[in-house]
């Protein structure tokens, strides 16, 4: 399978400091998105143990010169700073610490945000699945203990509860929650494949990574954590996102049934959706009809059309809750890393800056 990073060089606007880690098999690199970070980054930096062998911190176009300042304080060898001349967004600064990890011989990378609200401690509860071969991608759940999570604004966990049942829609991730947690860690052999010319580099960027993983048929776990939050400021605004989430979780979920159940597979569950949605339409439209027939002519419905649209519906229903069962039960649980055939040298990763 080719790298989704094509060959090429560095685009335009980012320095990837390409001499400074020499290659060699790395083994766990962290990424560390820097936009207004430059309050909590030394913290965050300090925190991260010495099983990390490789840190890569994007400053994505920071006003507040996060890069410079990384680069005047701190004296830890193994940090390493990425430009980005624009502003790119977290997805955009992702992918660049992806490939410039991918490019350096990393076999895992983790992502820690730079504001302070992932505890770097908990990093090896990341890297352990992967690593025992039993997952391709971890993330932060904040809502695994419930008592833990009264930190939260009340704002944020309502987002996010409401978040997170769309996602599972548009994901297929039935069994995961917190889709927006930050505080993840992927398989490097994975993270090359990804197609990151699609992936979306704003708010949506975590949510859309679950939806190309399992169109990849990843095996993604979630990971217990605390929610921390402190004096950092959010540059999310629920109003502002609300429509821009609820279109792409739609379009990622007719899109994911198409490919799951029509390009790359047909199955009893394509024929239970496609009966499902037709008796349903059917059964809905037909009983409209008719009532609304019925109350302008004054005349009462005959118990038989009634019958039929009652029992379209009741079976198109049926069929729909069939095949969600086929699709809870669908979430991919054989990792797929150690299926992966990887090149001794990978292609240098090129960021197409959209």
């Amino acid at each position: 399978m080719v790298s989704a990073f094509p060959e090429s060089c560095a685009p335009p606007g980012i320095d990837d400091g390409r001499d400074a880690v020499p290659r060699a098999r790395l083994g766990i690199a962290v990424v560390v998105p820097c936009y207004r970070v430059s309050r909590h980054i030394a913290a965050v930096l300090a925190g991260i143990g010495p099983e990390v062998e490789a840190i890569y911190c994007v400053d994505d176009a920071c006003p507040e010169g996060s890069g410079d300042l990384i680069e005047r304080e701190i004296r830890d060898p193994r940090v390493r700073v990425i430009r980005h001349a624009t502003n790119q967004g977290v997805g955009g600064a992702v992918l660049s610490g992806y490939r410039r990890a991918v490019a350096d011989g990393a076999r895992v990378i983790v992502k820690i945000d730079g504001d302070g609200q992932m505890d770097p401690a908990l990093l090896p509860s990341f890297v352990a699945p992967i690593l025992r071969g039993e997952a391709d991608y971890c993330k932060g759940n904040r809502f695994w203990d419930l008592a833990g999570i009264g930190g939260m604004p009340p704002g944020r966990r309502f987002g996010n509860v409401c978040l997170s049942f769309m996602a599972k829609a548009s994901t297929g991730y039935w069994d995961l929650f917190d889709p927006t947690n930050g505080y993840t860690a992927i398989h490097a052999d994975v993270a090359s494949r990804l197609p990151a010319a699609s992936i979306s580099r704003g708010y949506f960027f975590e949510t859309d990574m679950l939806f190309r993983l399992n169109t990849m048929r990843a095996v993604v776990v979630d990971v217990p954590m605390d929610a921390r939050y402190g004096d950092e400021v959010s540059g999310l605004r629920i109003p502002r996102v609300a429509g821009e989430f609820a279109f792409n979780h739609l379009r990622n979920f007719a899109k994911r049934i198409a490919y799951n159940y029509f390009l790359r597979d047909v199955s009893l569950a394509s024929v239970e959706l496609l009966a499902g949605a037709g008796l349903l339409g059917f059964g809905a439209a037909f009983g409209a009809w008719h009532w609304w027939h019925s109350a302008q002519s004054g005349v009462a419905t005959p118990v038989g059309t009634i019958m039929i649209a009652t029992v379209a519906v009741i079976s198109g229903l049926q069929f729909l809750l069939a095949f969600l069962g086929y699709d809870f039960a669908s979430v991919p649980r054989r990792a797929l890393h150690p299926l992966l055939q990887r090149r001794h040298v990978l292609p240098r990763a090129a960021d197409d800056g959209t």
